[in-house]
């Protein structure tokens, strides 16, 4: 008996050194793999890329180790094998989860380092940015929750209550599925949002009113930025269902409009030179949109319409009210008597009788 006792352990260190050679040996050669991969210009992984990934192998490679027979024979542990082959099995999901994430997050690195998103032109960094994004989040949601489904149905307990709910849902579930439509509606919306891209990060848009730019994508929320550092919390159907403006769907580009209300007697050729003049001499107009029209007549003034380009929609308030400043001071000094008044005539031989 106890020969065999022995034949039996030498057996299982054999069996466990083999085992964690080849566990070591996957491991080393995983890591010289993503290190000359990482400096390899034609891959070239961000940087720390193996180190993000270094912890989830281990545990996978522990795992794998765990649920060995041999480790068992060694540690005299044979009567727990089923808390060995449990412990294997959640952390391997764990550990695979965890995996997963982080290869998401890498590549997700190495996509959108080929776009700045702090340039001027950014519209196309902007888009592949709010994809990414969103469908980061809802990967990861997913990953996550398939990791505590199968981590459940590893308990055969856990599993036979599920398949008993499951047979016996009826009217129950049909309830939860009316009570879950809006949120799954949302989330649908999110992702709607991540293809479609009605609005992308950055975004300038005027919601309910009030003009911001989109701070941050979720699959239930977007965060729009006011103007004056308020956030505005939207749900993610509101821009799927609601009309909304978005000034830099296709361009970041934008035309500013400034209104003056003048007299009829106004010189127009004058305060068209003038705008060119204002134009010509400011950094905030981008030398593309350069337009005064008499666009309304009303009996007491003229409405004269300012168009003008700017390079974004903050450069073009800043241009618009630079330029209706100017127009203003323009008109002040140099045609005083064209500013918008009201008349009053009176017929003097009417006058005359109403005398007499």
């Amino acid at each position: 008996m106890e020969s065999f006792y022995d034949n039996v352990s030498k057996e299982s260190l054999i069996y466990l050194g083999i085992a964690l050679f080849v566990l070591v040996f996957l491991y080393w050669s995983t890591s010289i793999i993503l290190k000359r991969l990482g400096k390899n210009p034609k891959y070239l992984l961000p940087t720390g890329s193996f180190r993000k990934l270094a912890t989830p192998l281990t545990l996978i490679f522990l795992s794998v180790l765990i649920r060995l027979k041999a480790l068992r024979d060694v540690l005299n542990l044979e009567d727990a094998g089923f808390w060995f082959r449990k412990v294997s099995t959640l952390l391997f999901i764990f550990a695979m989860t965890w995996l997963l994430i982080a290869l998401l997050k890498i590549v997700k690195q190495i996509v959108i380092r080929n776009y700045d998103v702090g340039v001027e032109d950014n519209l196309k960094a902007r888009k592949v940015y709010t994809q990414f994004t969103i469908l980061e989040r809802i990967f990861i949601f997913i990953i996550i929750l398939l990791a505590i489904g199968f981590s459940l149905m590893s308990f055969p307990e856990i599993r036979q209550l599920g398949l008993s709910i499951f047979a016996s849902a009826g009217v129950a579930g049909i309830i939860i599925g009316f009570s879950a439509q809006k949120f799954i509606g949302t989330i649908l919306a999110g992702i709607q949002i991540a293809i479609a891209q009605p609005i992308k990060l950055d975004d300038v848009v005027i919601v309910e009113g009030e003009w911001g730019r989109i701070e941050e994508i979720t699959l239930t929320y977007v965060v729009v930025a006011i103007w004056d550092k308020r956030r505005l919390i939207v749900p993610t159907p509101y821009f799927i269902d609601k009309p909304f403006q978005n000034w830099t769907k296709t361009s970041a580009d934008i035309l500013g409009t400034v209104f003056l209300y003048v007299d009829y007697n106004v010189p127009f050729d004058k305060l068209r030179e003038e705008l060119t003049r204002i134009l010509n001499e400011t950094d905030l107009w981008d030398g593309k949109v350069d337009v005064l029209q008499v666009t309304d007549s009303k009996p007491n003034h003229v409405e004269v319409r300012a168009l003008m380009s700017a390079k974004d929609s903050p450069t073009a308030w800043d241009l618009r009210v630079h330029v209706r400043e100017k127009l203003i001071v323009y008109l002040q000094e140099n045609y005083p008597g064209s500013i918008a008044r009201t008349r009053i005539r009176l017929d003097q031989e009417n006058n005359n009788e109403n005398k007499k």
